[in-house]
């Protein structure tokens, strides 16, 4: 009998004992083995589902996970309010190497764990003889195998846009002694065998909408595997990894040539999931973060009812203490175009610069907080020396903006109280996006690609004008419309772990991060206001090396055949 009687420390279920405790509290540690998990007697699979719910444990949320930080503000949309040098200001900078890398944000160890737990299941979980079936036929256990190697896809691909072509590990849990100088996969090798198994498992997980969503909502969906699907091949086409190689000769960085054809494939994988018709767009863009089991969300990780987003984010000043802790960018708010679609710098705008915020997009509103919005019953005073700025050792946001964005409903309310926070990791928005960039990339701007951008301004609440364009350019090059849909990605998914990626994969972060980031000092004389945009963090990027993550330093030293990335 093969016995894993450091089953529990090796693959962190650690939380399975912990999530299970009144089930659990009658066996001693020590015989808690494979055979007791995956019991050949156990038709229900209890302790299997169980163990599943810890592979799911692992899953990243994106709430100021980075040593209190959100993600983005190591981009250009927003920087630490922290006083002091915060975790996520060294990663903008490039303070770190293999021997010291950021804390919370150099996910090898973390990703690997998760696979292992994966991989355990994958192999074990057809000894339970699980009876129960879905809906439409499927086996439960079934859907159960294609949710682990979901699961498993998804932590490859976390590593895969860090640190380009990993080790792929197969099915194999290995123990303490085996043999682990597994070489590091070729980059196009990583992304063949994750679109593999997105394909494989596609038609095994449960169909959306989920059938009892108040239990199941949480789960990996036919739908969640065709939006990975399509998010891999996006980023496959992306020039970081095609055509734009840092080491063009080097398979493990990226492609080592350019194929127009893998922008088709992107395109086409997320055309197959919006002809899927099981997913539509929210009325309203604040609902899709504080509403569960609503029509956009794909695949998120649970989180819970609290008030942690909005006292760790949300404005200084208020007798019911918040902190202020991420700060938007002047170059994010300078970003958001008109009511009327057209951006600010369009001379036909409208645009006020003694009155910037006055007929922005509603999108503005809903995710960024400035002078004057309302909050708590009260109207933001972000100048100098205002009540949400007022300097000393809580001195308020260093940028003259708080992100709005994922809080609840709280411009009326007088305090906060428990909203739901869970983070959504794959939602129908990215989706339509992902597909708009790669068909404009292999076909141009076509009609599909205009329907898209003028679907969400629609819903966005931009005004159609005349011409019924939203503010678009009508007949754009290829060139304009890809920066008009990056400007759009930039919009809809501000503060989502996307930015950051992003402009690594389109290759521009030299450009993005060579000029100091601004925010705007505002000056209250007698009730008149005056605007000045100022610098208030100076990023640094080192090209190419900073294109991708070095490679823990530990895991080149103890493995003989893994290669570490260019430049470090």
């Amino acid at each position: 009998m093969k016995q894993f009687r450091i089953l529990i420390c090796i693959a962190g279920c650690v939380l399975l004992l912990a999530a299970c405790k009144k089930d659990y509290e009658a066996v001693p540690l020590e015989k808690v083995t494979i055979e007791y998990v995956f019991d050949k007697d156990d038709s229900l699979g209890t302790y299997a589902e169980k163990f599943l719910n810890t592979v799911y444990s692992d899953l990243p949320s994106g709430y100021n996970r980075v040593g209190g930080d959100i993600l983005d503000a190591a981009s250009d949309d927003a920087i630490s309010g922290l006083v002091g040098t915060a975790n996520v200001s060294q990663l903008a900078t490039g303070a770190y190497s293999s021997f010291a890398p950021i804390a919370d944000e150099t996910p090898w160890t973390s990703c690997y764990a998760g696979i292992r737990t994966a991989s355990i299941f994958v192999s074990n979980i057809d000894v339970s003889p699980v009876k129960d079936k879905l809906p439409n036929g499927t086996s439960v256990r079934y859907a159960w195998k294609g949710e682990a190697r979901f699961l498993r896809a998804l932590f490859y691909f976390e590593l895969l846009k860090r640190y380009g072509g990993i080790p792929l590990m197969g099915d194999t849990a290995r123990q303490l002694g085996d043999d682990v100088q597994i070489p590091r996969s070729s980059f196009a090798d990583c992304v063949q065998y994750l679109v593999h198994e997105c394909d494989a498992i596609k038609d095994s997980l449960r169909p959306n909408p989920v059938q009892v969503p108040e239990v199941n909502s949480h789960r990996a969906t036919r739908g969640a595997a065709l939006a990975l699907k399509a998010r891999i091949l996006l980023y496959a086409a992306s020039p970081l990894f095609n055509g734009q190689n840092i080491d063009p000769k080097n398979p493990l960085t990226g492609y080592t040539d350019y194929d127009k054809e893998r922008w088709k494939l992107a395109a086409d994988a997320a055309r197959d999931m919006i002809n899927e018709h099981t997913f539509s767009l929210l009325p309203n863009t604040k609902d899709i973060f504080i509403t569960q089991n609503n029509s956009e969300v794909i695949f998120f990780r649970q989180g819970s009812n609290t008030t942690t987003i909005e006292t760790t984010n949300g404005p200084v000043g208020f007798a019911q203490v918040a902190h202020g802790r991420t700060n938007p960018t002047q170059e994010l708010v300078d970003a958001f175009p008109m009511a009327n679609g057209l951006p600010i710098t369009d001379p036909n705008s409208g645009y006020r610069s003694d009155d910037p915020y006055t007929n922005r997009d509603p999108r503005l509103a809903s995710s960024i907080l400035y002078n004057g919005a309302q909050w708590l019953n009260t109207q933001l005073q972000t100048f100098d020396g205002g009540a949400n700025k007022p300097g000393g050792t809580e001195p308020g946001s260093k940028t003259s903006y708080y992100m709005r964005k994922f809080m609840g409903n709280f411009e009326n309310a007088t305090q906060y109280s428990n909203t739901s926070h869970d983070w959504i990791i794959l939602r129908y928005t990215e989706v339509l996006l992902n597909f708009a960039e790669a068909e404009n990339e292999y076909n141009g701007p076509t009609e599909e690609v205009y329907q898209v951008l003028k679907d969400l301004r629609q819903r966005a609440g931009i005004a159609a004008g005349d011409d019924g364009m939203y503010g678009l350019t009508a007949s754009a090059s290829q060139d304009v419309m890809r920066q008009i849909i990056h400007n759009e990605r930039r919009l809809e998914l501000a503060f989502e772990e996307h930015r950051f990626w992003d402009i690594r994969r389109w290759k521009i972060a030299e450009q993005v991060y060579k000029n100091p980031l601004h925010g705007m000092q505002i000056i209250n004389d007698g009730g008149s206001l005056s605007y000045n945009i100022i610098p208030v963090f100076t990023p640094a990027f080192s090209s190419p090396k900073m294109y991708l993550y070095p490679i823990p330093y530990d895991e080149v030293v103890k493995n003989d055949n893994m290669r570490q990335n260019p430049g470090w």
